[in-house]
């Protein structure tokens, strides 16, 4: 069982277990954890510490890689594929260059003859030769599957902590076909600087539902609880061996009216590398994002226009992501030189 008491310095989060019977319990837990920070662990989910220390290792054979040999996975325009460092800026007013971060976008697979590939964020997956990476791609769609299995049944409590039926969020417009995307993430061991602009991952928030997010054992996620403090001020969020560190995203704040908090975080390193694993479960590309009737009234009127959930994430990662046609101009001048 993963233990969720933290470190010393750092933030103090509530601690959701999936093995407890107490329903109640949980959806208490949850929604105190969502009024204050937005961020929570989860314990108890089913997926063996066995097994995931064996998609961290695979991960680490995928970054380990020559930088070559991961340029030819290089992300496309469905944001499938490999990230360089600082191919990603999350907090571009505060940075002097991007995010000290190398990453790999994993999706949902879906066949590119299927009529759904059309679809923004659907397609087939970009994947490492089974001649350099054997079992890569069998580890990786696993995870995914394991993952979002733990993505809804979090997602059912927090419905019940809206005052929402349990399965709100299983209708198939919702994460019946949900947007669910893994990104393995690999941290070089730069210095942050925050006085300076260098940073693991730059502040931000979270654009879906929820963020499942494993870690290794080196401390680096920072929250955030209030945004608009002057100074703001940083905790750190301690590694959970064998659980999940859970952050809300943009679209549950908007679906909640502001109720639940979508807060920001980033990565600050102490010049040790890391290793973490994100899931981002956002609901169907068709989805319509609007405040729920649970969260709004006369005198709490909605604070967001409607919009879809395709419409909203696609500006976001155009908002943050470095241009793609950028790196046809180096491979370009590589092969001048």
């Amino acid at each position: 069982m993963a233990s969720c008491a933290p470190a010393s310095h750092t933030t103090s989060l509530d601690c959701i277990s999936l093995s407890e019977p107490d329903i109640n319990k949980s959806v208490t837990l949850l929604k105190q954890a969502c009024l204050d920070s937005g961020f929570f662990y989860v314990i108890d989910h089913g997926i063996s510490q066995e097994f995931m220390d064996e998609v961290f290792a695979q991960s680490k054979k995928f970054f380990d890689l020559p930088i070559d040999d991961k340029m030819k996975l290089l992300r496309n325009e469905k944001h499938r594929g490999y990230t360089p460092i600082l191919d990603e800026t999350l907090d571009p007013d505060h940075q002097i260059n991007g995010d000290y971060k190398e990453g790999y976008y994993i999706g949902v697979e879906v066949h590119e003859d299927d009529p759904q590939a059309e679809k923004p964020f659907y397609g087939p997956n970009l994947w490492p030769s089974a001649d350099i990476l054997p079992r890569w791609r069998e580890t990786m769609e696993r995870y995914h599957k394991e993952a979002l299995r733990v993505a809804r049944a979090v997602a059912r409590i927090i419905a019940l902590a809206l005052d929402l039926d349990a399965g709100f969020f299983d209708k198939p417009e919702m994460l019946g076909e949900a947007i669910a995307t893994l990104r393995l993430l690999h941290y070089e061991g730069k210095v942050s600087n925050p006085d300076k602009g260098v940073f693991g991952a730059g502040a931000h928030s979270d654009y879906g539902l929820i963020t499942l997010l494993a870690t290794d054992d080196v401390a680096g996620l920072q929250i955030c609880k209030d945004r608009d403090a002057k100074p703001q001020v940083w905790e750190y969020v301690a590694p959970v061996k064998g659980g999940f560190i859970v952050n809300l995203g943009d679209m549950l704040e908007r679906w909640s009216n502001c109720i639940f908090r979508s807060t920001i975080h980033r990565v600050v390193l102490d010049g040790r590398e890391r290793y973490s694993i994100a899931y981002f479960v956002e609901p169907s590309h068709e989805c319509l994002v609007e405040c729920l009737p649970t969260c709004k009234s006369e005198t709490n009127p909605p604070k967001f226009p409607a919009v879809t959930c395709s419409a909203y994430l696609l500006q976001r990662y155009k908002d943050t992501h470095a241009d793609l046609s950028t790196y046809d101009l180096v491979n370009s001048s590589k092969a001048v030189a």
